[in-house]
């Protein structure tokens, strides 16, 4: 095992991989920006280095930066977090040429992950079903007749994307060519690529993702299912495991499908297979995540595995600590992610926390970066943490994370909070009636905005 580590991250997931770092006695070297100076995550670690200015281009994205700090502290390894350069190839290799181990795949997987175009012919080599689509990016004068053939609804993709940027869903023929356009836009401002492709919207889908674990051995396992139906944006707001409508027999087959798609490109360390479904429980592929996901404690609590250490004990060349038998889910856990945001728009609002009284009770766990007087920087994500409850059933899980949601109080900014109550205590969230477009089809917002007058 490693005895010292870079955490090349803030926030939230420095500090969660900072404790498991603590309980395995490794000592950890935190990185910072001239606006994080005060950050909890910074004195956490057992060391600190400032990298740069605010701005993540010259301070968290800094790769030379960050592998020299490496050097400087001695850590044998670095740890990406999620996000940042978690999915990095660049940095993964610059990891390895520097000496210095990086705890994730090798730079040729994430490589391959990160084009959605690569990942998906990948998945069809290996036999995993995919959405109907396109395989090969498209030009402007390429995407009508592509989306004629496909079929409307159509989504619009960029191929390097993610976090739900670059995507637009189209329902009608003259729309084609300016959704195009502006996923092409935000894929050459975000991602530096602006390759798009087409594929097939399933109506009404759910959002089911797998847990993976491979170590250097050739082992292989799945932790069950996530459900990430509830979204916004295209990006997550709540998570729980297990899915409410995935059974015994629909988990081994995604599982084994998951699995099969893993091997396929010779997968190392954490990762995660995500699927669409659609209203017949037809699963198809959508991407690989190459990192650990926001949403893993929800896996965590119902399996009982420390994923982090998991990701720690496969980087040094250790076996997994656990096998398939060992690895069937226990209970129910329900994740909601609480953001500095105006929960009428679901937009960052950032600023100063004033006061804050996290809640306590049986079956909660809080992931969080921050404390009262802290400030949400304008310049990084709003997420300021993470309930997650674990029940012996999906009823007392929710009842749990009611009662958290209800005797929370933050001051100084605006936080997601009532959107997230609003949702939990909705018939159809409590029927498991979940799909991507929840928060739109109920009109969470425009609740939210008529409650508050």
């Amino acid at each position: 095992m490693f005895n010292k580590i870079l955490v090349a991250n803030r926030g939230e997931i420095a500090c969660r991989i900072i404790r498991t770092c603590k309980q395995l006695g490794i000592e950890t070297v935190a990185i910072y920006s001239e606006a994080d100076s005060g950050a909890l995550h910074v004195q956490q670690a057992n060391e600190s280095y400032l990298i740069g200015p605010a701005p993540v281009t010259k301070s968290y994205l800094n790769i030379q930066k960050i592998i020299e700090v490496a050097r400087i502290s001695g850590a044998e390894a670095i740890h990406p977090g999620y996000g940042l350069l978690s999915e990095n190839a660049d940095f993964a290799q610059a990891c390895v040429e520097a000496n210095v181990v990086f705890i994730g795949p090798p730079a040729a997987v994430i490589r391959a992950m990160g084009s959605k175009i690569e990942a998906r012919l990948a998945m069809v080599r290996a036999g995993v079903p995919v959405v109907p689509g396109v395989f090969e990016p498209l030009s402007r004068s390429e995407v009508r007749e592509a989306a004629k053939t496909i079929g409307y609804p159509v989504i619009v993709k960029a191929s390097g994307g993610g976090g739900g940027i670059g995507m637009q869903v189209v329902y009608q023929e003259q729309d084609i060519e300016s959704a195009f356009e502006m996923c092409c836009r935000a894929a050459r401002q975000y991602f530096g690529n602006d390759e798009v492709y087409l594929e097939k919207y399933i109506e009404h889908p759910r959002h089911i993702e797998i847990q993976v674990l491979a170590d250097q051995q050739g082992h292989i396992l799945h932790l069950n299912e996530r459900e990430c139906s509830i979204q916004r944006r295209h990006q997550k707001v709540i998570e729980e495991a297990p899915s409410p409508i995935v059974t015994p027999k629909l988990r081994d087959t995604l599982g084994q499908t998951a699995i099969r798609g893993a091997c396929a490109i010779h997968y190392v360390n954490v990762g995660t297979m995500e699927f669409v479904m659609d209203t017949k429980n037809n699963s198809y592929f959508l991407e690989m995540n190459t990192r650990i996901q926001v949403e893993h404690p929800v896996t965590e609590l119902t399996v009982g595995l420390d994923i982090v250490a998991e990701q720690l004990r496969i980087a040094a060349g250790e076996p997994l600590s656990i096998t398939q038998k060992q690895a069937e889910p226990r209970g129910h856990a329900i994740e909601c992610r609480i953001y500095a945001e105006d929960p009428k728009r679901f937009l960052p609002s950032p600023g100063t926390i004033t006061k804050l009284c996290w809640p306590e009770g049986e079956g909660l766990r809080i992931d969080t970066g921050v404390r009262a007087q802290d400030t949400v920087s304008p310049y990084y994500d709003p997420l300021i943490g993470k309930f997650i409850t674990w029940g012996e059933n999906r009823e007392q899980a929710i009842s749990r994370m009611q009662k958290a949601l209800s005797s929370t109080e933050i001051t100084g900014i605006k936080t997601n909070i009532p959107a997230l109550r609003a949702i939990i205590d909705h018939p159809g969230f409590l029927a498991g009636q979940l799909e991507t477009n929840f928060i739109e089809m109920h009109q969470i917002a425009t609740r939210i905005a008529q409650e508050s007058r």
